[in-house]
């Protein structure tokens, strides 16, 4: 069954009570619904592999023409699209099954790193006025382990070739309330699927 997007957020984590980024996914997913979209929603684990092991399996079923993971960045001021994804697990904290890998690949043997093949830049133009901006990085954690593996995965497998795949980080709910951080995804979703070839704009940063 071939879907336009498929969205996923994750469950709390490290003593949370709600994770913003299952909030905005989940109001978003709806509502690109009622406007035409054929969106789907997935709650991932906090878990190293299980997490993008979940992921990888509703894509191979649904065959989107869009992947948009969706992660907590609570530091942030901004929604963020994420230009790459390391090869690299190097976790400051455990996920929710008490994993804490250090200096570990993401892929043993894979590439060093890939970029988004989805249009980072228009789709933070059509997320503005609002906070919105391209990160260069998703950290070393189990976001970046899951858009490493998405990416890594529709490069390498034939059966998903032409699926367009990336991530997007959400600040916390005292930043960007979810109710507008749905809005704003589906902002970006929409660019998304009407924009072949990204905006050049810049996005770059100095550090």
């Amino acid at each position: 069954m071939a879907i336009d997007v498929l969205l996923s957020g994750f469950e709390p984590f490290d003593g949370a009570a709600v994770n913003e980024s299952w909030e905005a996914v989940r109001r978003a997913a709806p509502a690109l619904r009622e406007g035409g979209v054929l969106a789907r929603e997935l709650l991932l684990p906090v878990e190293f592999g299980r997490a993008a092991e979940a992921l990888l399996a509703e894509v191979r079923e649904l065959r989107p023409a869009l992947v948009v993971a969706v992660g907590l960045a609570a530091g942030r001021g901004a929604i963020t699209p994420e230009r790459t994804a390391v090869n690299v697990q190097d976790a400051r904290i455990p996920d929710n099954a008490g994993a804490r890998p250090i200096d570990a690949p993401c892929v043993p043997d894979g590439p060093v790193g890939y970029f988004s093949t989805l249009p980072i830049k228009a789709m933070v133009a059509a997320a503005r006025p609002g906070p919105a901006a391209v990160s260069q990085s998703a950290g070393t954690f189990v976001c970046n382990d899951v858009f490493y593996r998405l990416q890594h995965a529709l490069a390498a497998e034939p059966g998903l070739a032409g699926i367009r795949g990336g991530f997007v980080h959400v600040p916390a709910a005292d930043v960007v309330a979810p109710g507008d951080a749905a809005e704003a995804l589906g902002r970006m979703v929409r660019a998304a699927l009407s924009t072949a070839a990204d905006a050049r704009i810049p996005g770059g940063a100095e550090h």
